[in-house]
């Protein structure tokens, strides 16, 4: 049996406090007290604690309420920083926040992908230039969070299936990364960001089962079942590249590279289909999809085709998770406007039950604002915990 002592309790009560502050504030003693359950005082020894610890701060007086205006209190933005990176063939974007989640500075550049020693490079220097834009410290970043193509492997240190980064599949790269980086480094799927972006800011707010469908020059999948990312037994859920689904033998040493599906339906397997059907070059997929807004009759045979490709992976996986929604997203995905038509009408000939189809309303930023939301998760528990054991050193003293 675990015995509260007075410092534990103290801890206990201004993680309440802080946490409700952090969800609701700017908030006053009395709401905190109201809403939390804690007496005045309680609460008013939580804030003094907390303020002590620049945790919160005083943000001016209440209004409009019964009695004399009351101090308000708020998460103090400038208790922890955050970056987070979203990692591509052709971009690394990056930008740093404060702990309220509020973004400071943004940097987009193109990739230097010839080899990772380059990337992590870039990533650090990225890194470094947003904190010196932001006034702020490197020492006083709590946690960076990077998203990039491929499966994370805490075992070995790696990022798996992630053919489109040269060397980011080898041995030691999370620590170089750390090295570089010289703070705390979390690693996630690019794709599995974007839709932890989109249940916090985007179309999948209020839905509890969804998928994010995004396809550019790879091609992937992340799985929302009833509200939590869904990662599989070896963190390699929704790698829909490798769905043996194409024109080529999913057996050939090429596809068994880079997935079938991606060499079919990504932006090398759109430019191909072009090639085929006789659009003359240069080719792209960008291109392509203007030319079929335009009226080209082959560059709309090409979107059909593109279409048609995607809905059989969305019809592979309806019947296994029943999503309510797939939410399209990448370079390719917010083609919006030429591909749900076409893939809605395509679903209703195989199935008997459909998911909605929609477009990212997050653009290009879908990866990068789920990097940073994850880093603030993190560096909000590191930042917080801070109290407890505050607490308990005054106490052994």
């Amino acid at each position: 049996m675990t015995v509260g002592t007075p410092s534990l309790l103290r801890a206990i009560n201004e993680r309440t406090v802080l946490d409700l502050i952090h969800r609701q504030g700017p908030l006053s003693r009395a709401q905190v007290a109201r809403v939390s359950g804690l007496s005045k005082p309680t609460v008013s020894l939580a804030l003094t604690g907390l303020l002590e610890a620049d945790l919160v701060r005083e943000v001016g007086r209440s209004r409009g309420e019964r009695g004399p205006s009351a101090l308000l209190y708020e998460l103090n933005p400038m208790a922890g920083w955050v970056v987070g990176v979203d990692i591509g063939r052709k971009w690394v974007r990056a930008a740093i926040a404060d702990i309220a989640g509020t973004i400071v500075a943004r940097r987009d550049e193109h990739a230097r992908v010839s080899s990772a020693k380059s990337l992590i490079g870039q990533v650090g220097a990225i890194a470094r230039r947003l904190a010196t834009e932001a006034g702020v410290q490197w020492s006083q970043v709590t946690h960076a969070t990077l998203g990039s193509p491929g499966v994370f492997d805490p075992a070995h240190g790696y990022v798996a299936m992630a053919p489109n980064l040269p060397g980011w599949g080898r041995t030691g790269l999370v620590q170089a990364v750390r090295e570089e980086l010289g703070t705390n480094v979390s690693f996630e799927n690019d794709v599995n960001l974007a839709a932890l972006a989109e249940r916090t800011h985007g179309l999948g707010r209020n839905v509890h089962n969804f998928v994010f469908l995004s396809i550019g020059t790879g091609i992937g999948m992340a799985l929302m079942i009833d509200g939590h990312l869904y990662r599989g037994a070896h963190g390699a859920a929704g790698e829909v590249a490798y769905m043996p689904i194409g024109k080529g033998d999913p057996r050939d040493p090429s596809n068994r590279r880079r997935g079938a599906f991606e060499e079919a339906a990504a932006a090398a397997g759109i430019v191909r289909t072009a090639r085929r059907l006789g659009m003359r070059p240069p080719l792209t997929p960008e291109r392509i999809f203007i030319a079929a807004r335009r009226g080209n009759g082959v560059a709309a045979r090409v979107v059909q085709s593109e279409a048609a490709m995607l809905s059989l992976a969305i019809a592979t996986v309806t019947p296994v998770l029943d999503p309510e929604l797939v939410i399209l997203g990448g370079g390719i995905g917010r083609n919006g406007d030429l591909l749900v038509e076409p893939i809605e009408r395509e679903l209703r000939q195989l199935m008997p039950f459909r998911p909605r189809i929609a477009v990212s309303a997050l653009g290009e930023d879908a990866v990068l604002r789920g990097a940073v939301a994850t880093a603030l998760e993190i560096a909000r528990d590191h930042v917080f915990a801070r109290q407890p054991a505050r607490h308990a050193q005054k106490a052994a003293v």
